[in-house]
């Protein structure tokens, strides 16, 4: 669920550090070098990569097409091929038919298996097309603070390795706690690290 949905879900984080001067130049070209690559006619089971918001399948990133008002918009896409198993072993036992046919052999080696199974995913890979998955990201960079839509534990964790990766930032996820830590002053820091869980229930 995107930023456009009628239902979204949101991660809130803040972003720790600052790009390099000039902004939009820094924040443009690191976009560009960490964009998504299509892998539907590569030997690649998976990509990850920046994306636009308003064309998640063409990233485009040139004319600061990404700048909403005081805010970056923009999307992290995670394309994946998933090979059913069943299908693997029906192309894998074909061939296994095909090589003792042709090699006039009674059995196979295990390492011609090995690599009989490894053409086989590498040849489905070339034909299977990619299932893609795209989450909006909301850059509030004056306020350091972020808007992932999405609370899926691995887009989560997959979306904060890479935006580490790429702005050479770190992100600090947001929740009750973290937010009181920081309108809290030391003193009622330190109370609010006493506290305990209470228990409702016997």
């Amino acid at each position: 669920m995107g930023l456009l949905s009628s239902n979204v879900s949101i991660t809130r984080y803040q972003v720790l550090g600052q790009l390099a001067d000039p902004l939009m130049d820094t924040l443009t070209r690191l976009l560009t070098q960490n964009a998504i690559v299509e892998i539907d006619d590569e030997d690649m089971d998976q990509s990850a990569g920046w994306t636009s918001f308003e064309d998640p399948f063409t990233p485009d990133f040139t004319g600061s097409t990404f700048v909403m008002g005081s805010q970056f918009l923009f999307s992290f896409r995670m394309d994946k091929k998933a090979i059913p198993s069943k299908v693997v072993n029906k192309k894998y036992r074909q061939e296994i038919t095909k090589r003792l046919k042709e090699s006039g052999k009674e059995f196979l080696s295990r390492n011609e298996k090995k690599q009989i199974k490894e053409d086989v995913i590498r040849g489905l890979s070339l034909r299977i097309p990619a299932t893609p998955n795209v989450y909006d990201v909301l850059w509030n960079y004056e306020k350091s603070s972020l808007w992932f839509f999405s609370t899926q534990k691995s887009a989560n964790e997959a979306f904060e390795v890479f935006f580490t990766k790429s702005f050479k930032l770190n992100l600090v996820r947001r929740f009750p706690y973290t937010a009181a830590l920081e309108s809290l002053t030391d003193s009622e820091n330190d109370l609010l690290n006493k506290l305990t869980p209470s228990h409702f229930m016997e």
